[in-house]
């Protein structure tokens, strides 16, 4: 099932999320839904937060993306990254190596707004997946990026937060002009209001 994702001015995209205690049939049909709506957005990346759940999950699939590489490790064994996706991980613990590069980001809580955001080159990440196993993936490149991006949202850090001062002067009406229609319709949505067909 599609869930709405949340967009900037959302109270639920700054929420810290709560550790995963139990994996349960709620937890795996989150990630489903949350595997199926990212997909439909044509993303590559969705956390638990960005549908409006406050729990440490996150989903990730870059196989699609083909002028972006990366490499990947999975406990201590190099992997094609494509064969690994998509990855839930929940609880995730980051690493971040001191090499940082810049590369253009974007965010599906954030509709046709990207920027250049600096990020580490290699991650660690420890996690759990859906089986309970607890898992250690080494990423560079587009897959550490996303990991990154993720894990911010799962601790209501979001990618303007890493923008330079420029960036975000240069968004700033078109940020302020989200958070705005945001507000408008989250007022909106708590009114009664007449049951409609859905299309």
């Amino acid at each position: 099932m599609k869930l709405a994702i949340r967009r900037y001015g959302d109270p639920a995209l700054r929420a810290k999320g709560k550790r995963v205690a139990e994996i349960d049939g709620v937890i795996r049909e989150l990630a489903d839904n949350m595997l199926e709506t990212m997909r439909g957005a044509n993303g590559i990346g969705l956390a638990a937060q960005q549908v409006g759940q406050a729990f440490q999950l996150t989903v990730v699939d870059i196989s699609a993306v083909e002028d972006r590489p990366s490499s990947m490790a999975w406990n201590g064994k190099e992997v094609d990254p494509k064969e690994q996706m998509p990855l839930v991980l929940l609880n995730p613990q980051l690493q971040t190596g001191p090499e940082k590069e810049i590369a253009s980001e974007g965010c599906l809580s954030f509709p046709e707004i990207s920027a250049e955001i600096e990020r580490a080159e290699w991650v660690k990440v420890q996690a759990q997946i859906l089986t309970g196993e607890r898992v250690e993936i080494e990423a560079t490149g587009l897959l550490a990026r996303a990991l990154q991006h993720e894990i911010d949202h799962l601790n209501g850090i979001l990618f303007i937060d890493r923008m330079s001062s420029a960036a975000k002067a240069s968004l700033s009406s078109r940020l302020k002009r989200l958070q705005k229609e945001t507000q408008r319709g989250l007022t909106t949505n708590r009114q009664p209001r007449a049951v409609e067909p859905a299309l």
